[in-house]
């Protein structure tokens, strides 16, 4: 899968983390608004372990209208426990279907619409995040290429760019130097992150790039004679 497909993907998941999310409040909303509320009492702590570590759930014994006795499992586990055996709670349950019934908490009623909002949120801001600045970095260089200044940089070197990662690669980046005959000064210029090594295509000396003609450090390395890769 290629980097523009993958950071699509990300942005599908948080959509769908959040379109879950608003569905599991509706849910919890219409179940506020037709459950009758009524005493439970804790009974047991049921106990649960994934990778070496331990939650627990509260089990609630309960009556409904017709003094018919329920026991229910909370969704919601914790460690330490949220609950101690022989404490009284509050219980909602639907009068139809009472083996569906929640302890009155907030937690308890609206844990699973809030973890589905953060995951979205997680997702969705990484996904759009890179989309975004992937538009916005595409406009800067198409700005520079038609209003800046065009100049020929010595090609320097090809380098990896470590701080970023992606399915534990890294990607590569061409370096070339151009040196400002005006004030002497020398410019390391970078081109955008390359998921191949282009070293092999690169046969001259030097390189385009178009830097802005006021603040000569911003620029844009054209890779258009690098080979379009396909996946």
């Amino acid at each position: 899968m290629n980097i523009k497909k993958i950071k699509i993907f990300v942005s599908i998941i948080g959509v769908c983390f959040l379109t879950g999310s608003v569905f599991s409040s509706i849910i919890t909303f219409d179940f506020i608004k037709s459950a009758v509320t009524g005493s439970g009492e804790i009974i047991r702590l049921a106990e649960s372990r994934s990778d070496n570590s331990v939650s627990y759930a509260p089990v609630v014994y309960f009556s409904d209208s017709n003094d018919i006795g329920y026991e229910f499992t909370s969704s919601v586990s914790s460690n330490p426990p949220s609950y101690q055996v022989g404490e009284f709670v509050e219980v909602m349950y639907l009068e139809s279907n009472p083996n569906e019934a929640k302890i009155n908490g907030y937690f308890s009623l609206w844990g699973l619409s809030l973890i589905l909002a953060f995951l979205g949120v997680v997702f969705s801001s990484i996904g759009f995040g890179m989309l975004v600045f992937d538009i916005l970095k595409n406009r800067k260089g198409n700005y520079l290429v038609e209003n800046g200044l065009k100049v020929k940089a010595k090609f320097s070197s090809v380098e990896i760019n470590y701080s970023l990662q992606v399915n534990g690669r890294n990607p590569y980046r061409i370096v070339a130097e151009w040196l400002d005959p005006e004030s002497n000064n020398i410019y390391i210029y970078k081109s955008k992150n390359l998921w191949f090594d282009p070293t092999d295509y690169i046969r001259n000396e030097y390189i385009s790039v178009y830097v802005d003609k006021v603040k000569l450090k911003k620029h844009y390395l054209d890779v258009s004679f690098l080979p379009t890769v396909v996946e």
